[in-house]
């Protein structure tokens, strides 16, 4: 068989599998084509998710008609004007966008020149270009993108439904709109708007927060906090949710190197790493983060959509944006997310407590009902304005009471006083009532204790510091497998860092002789037992600095205030201070929230008194 070179109608399909994915892709392209070309305003339209019919108009520079013949050639750009791939300024720059969306698709062009009193058009149909003609054209340029994929069947066979593509080309265009908020978006799809975001005023700063609350919302701007940092070569800003502000997976996240939307596997790891024991496995944090590099520290000509970059140093741009993430959530770090106001989360429970009793057979209904009789005065609406909601039982009470109010507090403890309030009560021997100016904290004891006996050991090995040990009256003996004690055993030097003495006894098993001071009384043997199995399962996955995160969590975990102890109220009280010293006490070890606070105004409103 003899080599040939392929026809140009062929490499550009060939190229078009590559870059043009699907008509979100299609539309990325030429959104950023239209920033480039220096829009104000975008106007995206879609007919069948962007398969039958994707339109993109802009008020830019426009193009004439001998442009306009060579933007549909293959490698034909103005965006290196100087020759140099390592200077790009610019969102574009191969010249493989538009010959590859006209390889499979009817493709359309019509576009007038600032300054012209005239417009052209040009189109081109499966990979034949046709001649430049007149048209029509108030100014900028319109794209128009007709029966995507229909030379290549099995592409468009594969294609999602039309919702689908919608939403993922609402999502792009939002993306781009998160890095360019001077500029207006508009998106309708099937004759509906589906986005419209306004030019932001104000300095870049300004404008970005502005354009971060229309696109994530105001839930997002509470619950987030601002990152900057910055050396000789990079710059890093934006917001991080706090810890308990999270999502099921990694769409929330945001990234941008130098204006250019991507979703690196450097970036999302250093954002993974940053909060590492301060969310919970399976969850993302939510955030907008924007990198400006120097173009010649950074190469985005090293994937075919342009999704992923190399740093010149990626060490430097990992360690600088964790550090960021982790100083950001140290200031806020015990914030914790916002919870909904008391009257929509009452509204959930009585609904759910509805759904309960009508599951209920008719007997069973009437057992609830005697029950709860002489409560049946406490019944209440929480709608306004008249309207009714569906009556409902109080559960029943328990016959036992587990709520300890607090005695009076000493002088030296009111001077104390900080953000969490004053320790006023404990119930069910688990949580904390605490009362501030303008609301009450629910702490769970253990969670927040967790964290904070977590962040000392942390402390004390930076300080490359040997915790407090105490001396076990009689040994501990703990039997183990084979490999979880040679598993162990290998990491006896970090653990005894960490106050806990294990040794080798005999050929299964490890004698404890010593525990960490701050611990107090523990069940040695499950300690031991839960190491040994995680660092088991752990094999070589996880880097050293990771393993010891989580072998301080696990015996954080153990040595904590347990949920069913009671507290006194000084107790109760030296715990809220703790807190308030303490980083990330937002949060336990495992992302969860260690406090709730609900604002008066909120009960006031459950009782209308607003």
């Amino acid at each position: 068989m003899n080599i040939r070179v392929l026809p140009s109608n062929l490499i550009n399909q060939i190229a078009a599998g590559e870059v043009i994915e699907r008509p979100a892709s299609a539309l990325k392209e030429l959104v950023e084509n239209a920033i480039d070309a220096g829009a104000q305003k975008i106007e995206v339209t879609l007919t069948g998710g962007g398969k039958n019919v994707l339109t993109v108009t802009d008020d830019g520079c426009g193009m004439s008609p001998e442009e306009l013949a060579l933007a549909v050639e293959r490698h034909a750009t103005s965006k290196l004007p100087d020759n140099d791939l390592f200077q790009i300024n610019f969102l574009g720059f191969r010249g493989e966008a538009l010959p590859s969306i006209g390889s499979v698709s009817r493709l359309s062009i019509a576009s007038r020149e600032k300054g012209s009193s005239e417009g052209w058009k040009i189109s081109v149909e499966g990979g034949v270009k046709n001649a430049v003609e007149p048209a029509a054209i108030s100014g900028g340029t319109r794209i128009e993108v007709r029966d995507l994929f229909y030379t290549t069947p099995a592409r468009l066979k594969f294609l999602k439904a039309d919702a689908s593509e919608t939403a993922q080309c609402v999502d792009m265009l939002q993306r781009i709109a998160l890095a360019n908020p001077h500029i207006s978006f508009y998106l309708f799809s099937d004759g509906k708007k589906k986005l419209a975001l306004n030019a932001c005023d104000g300095d870049v700063v300004e404008a970005r927060r502005q354009r971060i609350a229309d696109v994530l919302g105001a839930e997002f701007k509470e619950n987030s906090v601002p990152i900057t940092a910055q050396n000789e070569f990079c710059d890093i800003s934006g917001f991080v949710s706090v810890p308990t502000y999270n999502k099921a997976n990694s769409l929330s996240e945001f990234l941008f190197v130098n204006n250019r939307p991507v979703r690196d596997k450097l970036i999302l790891g250093a954002i993974k790493g940053a909060y590492q024991d301060l969310i919970m496995a399976g969850r993302y944090p939510a955030c907008v983060i924007y990198i400006h590099v120097n173009p010649r520290y950074v190469d985005v000509n090293v994937h075919p959509t342009k999704a992923e970059v190399r740093f010149f140093d990626n060490n430097s741009v990992r360690g600088l944006l964790v550090g960021a993430i982790r100083n950001a959530l140290s200031v806020g770090g015990r914030h914790s997310a916002e919870t909904d106001g008391l009257e929509h989360l009452l509204a959930q429970q009585i609904m759910a407590e509805t759904a309960r009793l009508n599951s209920v057979s008719l007997g069973a209904e009437q057992s609830v009902r005697e029950n709860h009789k002489e409560f049946s005065r406490l019944q209440m609406p929480l709608s306004k304005h008249g309207r009714n909601t569906p009556p409902i039982s109080l559960p029943t009470l328990e016959s036992q009471y587990s709520v300890r109010v607090a005695e009076a507090p000493a002088a030296e403890t009111l001077e104390q006083v900080g953000e969490l309030g004053l320790a006023k009560a404990q119930f069910h021997n688990t949580y904390i009532i605490s009362q501030t100016e303008d609301s009450i904290v629910i702490i769970d004891q253990h969670a927040a204790h967790e964290r904070i006996t977590m962040e000392r050991m942390l402390q004390s090995m930076e300080k490359h510091e040997r915790m407090a040990s105490q001396m076990l009256l009689i040994p501990e003996v703990v039997d183990l497998s084979l490999l979880e004690k040679e598993n162990i055993l290998e990491y006896a030097s970090t653990l005894a860092d960490l106050g806990l003495s294990v040794e080798e006894f005999g050929p299964q098993a490890v004698l404890v002789r010593e525990i960490p001071a701050l611990l107090g009384n523990i069940e040695v043997k499950k300690l031991i037992k839960d190491l040994a199995a995680e660092i088991s399962e752990w094999g070589s996955a996880y880097a050293l600095n990771d393993k010891i995160h989580h072998i301080c969590a696990t015996i954080a975990c153990h040595g904590s205030v347990r949920a069913g102890r009671a507290l006194n109220i000084e107790e109760m009280n030296r715990l809220l201070r703790d807190m308030e010293r303490t980083e990330h006490s937002g949060q336990c070890n495992h992302g969860r929230p260690t406090y709730v606070k609900i604002k008066l105004a909120d009960i006031e409103k459950l009782f209308e008194r607003r």
